[in-house]
C-alpha cells in the first residue's frame, strides 16, 4: 500500500495551524462543519483561479470570521468595496443568523507559495501551454526568489495522449519527512478539453519566510553526530586506537618494558664491581 501523507497534515500542532478554528458540542458539529465546505465551494467558484491561496474560518458564539489570504487583493475588494460586500452577504445567508465579516491579508511573496504556483501552472495548462514548460517555468521563478527547493508533479492525459501519465520535474531539496523544514503544499485541477490533469506543488520555504510556525521551521537538534562520537570509538575497543578499554597491542608493550627492566638491575650492578676492580688492584700496588 502506499505511504503518502498530506505535507500540511503531516505537521500539524508542529509548524502549522489548522484552517478552520473553532468548537461545537456534538449536535451542532456536522452543521457547522457542512457550512463551512460550501463556504469554501462558494469562495473557489466565485473568486479567480489564483486569486486566493488559503481561507481560514474562524466562529466565535454567534460570529464568523473568514480570512482570505491572496496576492490580488484589489481583484476581491472590488470598486469601492462591492465585491467583498456581495460576499459578505452571500456567505451571511450561507450560515444562517451567524455575522459574518470577511479580512483580507496580502501575500507578500506568491512566487514562494505552493497554492499560488500550482494555481499558475494550472492557467498555463488550460490556455494549451506545453505543460514541461510550464513546469519548469515555474520551478525557476521560484528558485529565483529564494526558494530552497521546488518539486511539481502534472498527472492526466498529458498533451492530448490517449493514455493518462504523470510527469514531475525537481530542483533544489525537499525532505518531506523532515517536520524542522518548512514545506508549504498546494494542489490546483486544470479543466482541458482532453480531462481534468493534477497539478501537486511541493515548495521548501527559507526559514526565515516562514512564518507561521517557529522562525527556525521547528525545534533545532539538540547535539548530533559530533556530539554523539564518531565511528572510530567501536574500534578502540578492538585495539586499533586508543581510549575506551586497553588494547593488546598495548598490553604487550607493557609487558616487555616491566621484564626489560627487571633485568637490566643485575646488568648495572656487575658493572660497577667492574669499575671497582681495577681501583682496588691500584691500591693494593701502592
Amino acid at each position: 500500500m502506499g505511504q503518502k501523507v498530506h505535507p500540511i497534515g503531516f505537521r500539524l500542532a508542529v509548524d502549522r495551524d489548522w484552517q478552520s478554528k473553532w468548537y461545537a458540542p456534538p449536535k451542532e458539529f456536522a452543521d457547522q462543519l457542512h457550512e463551512d465546505l460550501r463556504i469554501r465551494r462558494y469562495l473557489e467558484r466565485r473568486l479567480q483561479k489564483g486569486a486566493v491561496s488559503k481561507v481560514v474560518i474562524e466562529r466565535a458564539w454567534n460570529s464568523v470570521r473568514v480570512t482570505l489570504h491572496t496576492s490580488r487583493p484589489g481583484l476581491i475588494i472590488g470598486k469601492r468595496g462591492s465585491e467583498i460586500e456581495a460576499m459578505t452577504s452571500d456567505i451571511g445567508n450561507i450560515c444562517g443568523k451567524a455575522q459574518v465579516k470577511n479580512d483580507i491579508l496580502e501575500i507578500r511573496q506568491p512566487e514562494l507559495d505552493a497554492q499560488w504556483i500550482a494555481a499558475q501552472v494550472a492557467t498555463q495548462l488550460e490556455r494549451r501551454i506545453m505543460f514541461r514548460r510550464a513546469m519548469k517555468r515555474s520551478i525557476q521563478t521560484a528558485m529565483d526568489f529564494g526558494a530552497d527547493g521546488i518539486r511539481i508533479r502534472c498527472a492526466g492525459r498529458l498533451g492530448g495522449a490517449d493514455i493518462a501519465r504523470a510527469e514531475q520535474y525537481r530542483e533544489g531539496k525537499v525532505p518531506l519527512q523532515t517536520l524542522r523544514v518548512p514545506i508549504d503544499y498546494g494542489f490546483a485541477e486544470a479543466e482541458t478539453t482532453w480531462g481534468i490533469i493534477g497539478v501537486k506543488v511541493w515548495l521548501t520555504k527559507p526559514e526565515d519566510i516562514d512564518k507561521e510556525g517557529s522562525p527556525q521551521g521547528g525545534r533545532p537538534r539538540s547535539g548530533g553526530r559530533q556530539q554523539r562520537g564518531s565511528r572510530g570509538n567501536s574500534g578502540e575497543r578492538n585495539g586499533r586506537g586508543g581510549g575506551g578499554y586497553p588494547s593488546r597491542g598495548g598490553n604487550r608493550g607493557s609487558r616487555g618494558k616491566a621484564g626489560t627492566s627487571a633485568e637490566s638491575a643485575p646488568v648495572s650492578k656487575e658493572n660497577d664491581e667492574a669499575k671497582k676492580k681495577p681501583d682496588a688492584d691500584a691500591a693494593a700496588a701502592k
